[in-house]
Parts: C-alpha cells; structure tokens; sequence
C-alpha cells in the first residue's frame, strides 16, 4: 500500500514536473513570438514612417523682410539691411516634426552659414539659430525621406540652390514690379510670375487692419516636384501649411497673419527704407 503511495505519489510529482514544463515552454514561444514582432515592427517602422511621411511637392517660400516688422510690435532695425526676398523654409507638404530626435546641430551646416546669414536670416532675431533650428526640426525632418535631402547639409544646401536659381527678387525687378508707396493688383504680381515661370505661386498678404483697404504683400510661394522641377502652387487656405505656425519664431501673436491675397483688394509692397 505504501508502495503503491509513492509510486502514486511520484505519477502526481512527474506529472506536475511535465505541467510546469509545458507551461515555460508555452511562455518561451510566446516571449519568441512577440520578440520577433518586435523585430520585424522596428525593421519595418522606416518604411511606415516613410510612407506616411512621403511628400510630392516642396513648397520654397520666399518672405518679404518689412512685411514681418510691420507685423511685430518689436524693433525689426535689420529689415532696411535685407531689402529683398528672403527665404522663409523649404516645406515638404506632407508631415510635421518627422523626427523629434534629429535635432538641429549647427556644426551641419558650417560651410553654408555665410549664405544662410544673407538668403535665410533672422531678420527679428539676428545672431541666433533657432529660426534654423525651427525649420530643420519641423520640415528639414519630413523632407528628408528622399535621399537627396537626408541630412541636414543637404536640406538647407538645396534650399539656398532652388531659391538662387528661381531668382524670384530680380524677376519682380525686371518687370518693374518693385517695393513703392503705389499699390498693385494681385493679377499684377501673379501675372509677371506665371509668364515667366509658366507656373501659379501662392501669393499671400497682410490683411488689412480694421478701416483700411489695403492688404500688404509679405510671401511668395514657389513649389517643386520630387524632381526639383516647377509646378503650380495651389492657392486654397488649407493648402497653406505651417507658415502661421513658422511665424511663432518671429513671436507673432496677436498681430495679422499671412493669407493668401484678396483678388478685388489693392496690394501695398512697401519699401525696405521709409519713403518721405
């Protein structure tokens, strides 16, 4: 009997043994199972992240200097000293902080610094970089799922290019479309542009304050494909991305923002220096 006691009692350990045995062997596949998940979801994630994030178009968005320090209830004493079109940012038109890891690093980009002082400035806050920093975190990161763009030399590097090769400053020049104390009509500006670019840009101005009947010119923007070429910019408010979120470097708060111009509303281009 007491035999049979403990080979019966060995039958209940052995089985219990064999439980606990299936048990961790069902836990390790289960660990294996979610550890390769894991690794096939971090392989994959660039290519989601690519996905979702792949622009078609580049928006180059050229800002006039004097429009922003009407805007700003701050000393803006640089404006007369960048008396022509500056770059705003290089805007891919999908995606926003792509990379919150990717941050700025000044260092990137020491070859280009002398251009960007002079096409790319702070004109509010001269001397910093977090207007750089802005763009490169917020759109630099989005526009760097092609490989032309992927690293913060090459993005600011190919915004300087476009923006010389477009020359936008010297076209208005040449066709007498210039900073003065007379108004134009949109169809003035976006005609000029379309003949000689064979494209439709965004036009954007300074709605007039309460009594006025003026609206003031301050963006110009000039899209790209994938493959740098010209194409038409569309011109609906919800096809403006980020440029009111931008200004938050410029500090703009409570003062008008940028929208696309009124068509039947005369359009004051002001100059950089103070007519008299």
């Amino acid at each position: 009997m007491n035999k049979w006691l403990k080979f019966g009692s060995g039958q209940v350990e052995n089985t219990q043994g064999i439980s606990i045995w299936t048990k961790m062997a069902s836990l390790n596949v289960v660990t294996l199972l979610l550890c390769l998940g894991l690794v096939v979801l971090v392989n994959s994630y660039p290519l989601l992240y690519k996905h979702e994030n792949q622009w078609t178009k580049l928006i180059l968005t050229h800002l006039w200097p004097k429009t922003l320090c009407t805007m700003e209830e701050v000393s803006c004493q640089t404006a007369d000293k960048f008396n022509y079109w500056t770059i705003h940012g290089l805007w891919p038109d999908k995606g926003q902080s792509c990379n919150r890891s990717w941050h700025f690093n000044v260092n990137d980009i020491k070859d280009l610094l002398p251009e960007m002082e002079r096409w790319w400035p702070d004109v509010l806050h001269p001397g910093t970089n977090e207007f750089w920093k802005h763009e490169w975190e917020k759109h630099g990161t989005c526009a760097a799922v092609a490989e032309s763009l992927n690293s913060e030399n090459k993005y600011f590097a190919k915004a300087l290019d476009l923006y010389k090769n477009v020359g936008l400053d010297s076209i208005l020049k040449k066709f007498n479309i210039v900073p003065s104390s007379k108004y134009y009509s949109l169809d003035n500006i976006r005609s000029v542009i379309d003949s000689f670019y064979k494209i439709k840009p965004k036009i954007q101005c300074v709605s007039p304050s309460q009594g006025e009947e003026v609206q003031t010119l301050g963006q110009i923007e000039i899209c790209f494909n994938k493959e740098y070429q010209l194409i038409d910019c569309v011109e609906y408010e919800e096809e403006l991305p980020n440029s009111i979120d931008d200004l938050f470097v410029f500090e703009s708060a409570q003062q008008s923002e940028f929208s696309v111009c009124d068509e039947s509303m005369p359009i004051y281009y002001p100059p950089a220096h103070e007519e008299y």
